[in-house]
C-alpha cells in the first residue's frame, strides 16, 4: 500500500522560511513524478508545485515562483519543499500527491492527509 506522509508544517512569522518534507512509503511500481497541492480555509485546492520523476522537470504556481524550490531523493523516497519569503497568503494545508505525470491538475494517484503551515503577520 502506498502512502505518503508530510512533515514540517508549524506556525511562522511573515518573511521566515520553512521546509516541508514528505515520505513515500510502499512506493508504487511505477516511476511517479511528485507535487505538493494547498488549501487555504474556503478555498479549493490548489497546485503549488510539482517535479517529475528524475527530477529535471519542475513545475511551480506563479504566486511561488522565486520563493519556493521542490526538489526530490529518490534513494530516500522523499520529497522536500523549501518556502522563503513566506507571506500570509501562503496559510494552509499543503498536501503532497504522487500520480504518473508531472500536471498541475489534482489527477494523482496517491496522497497524504496534510500538513498546516501558518504565516502569521
Amino acid at each position: 500500500q502506498v502512502r505518503l506522509v508530510e512533515s514540517g508544517g508549524g506556525l511562522v512569522q511573515a518573511g521566515d522560511s520553512m521546509r516541508l518534507s514528505c515520505v513515500v512509503s510502499g512506493r508504487p511500481s511505477w516511476n511517479y513524478a511528485l507535487a505538493w497541492f494547498r488549501q487555504a480555509p474556503g478555498k479549493e485546492r490548489e497546485f503549488v508545485s510539482g517535479i517529475s520523476w528524475s527530477g529535471a522537470s519542475t513545475l511551480y504556481a506563479d504566486s511561488v515562483k522565486g520563493r519556493f524550490t521542490i526538489s526530490r531523493d529518490n534513494a530516500k523516497n522523499l520529497v522536500l519543499l523549501e518556502m522563503n519569503s513566506l507571506e500570509t497568503e501562503d496559510t494552509a494545508v499543503y498536501y503532497c500527491a504522487a500520480g504518473r505525470s508531472l500536471t498541475q491538475t489534482s489527477g494523482y494517484d496517491y496522497w497524504g492527509r496534510g500538513t498546516q503551515v501558518t504565516v502569521s503577520s
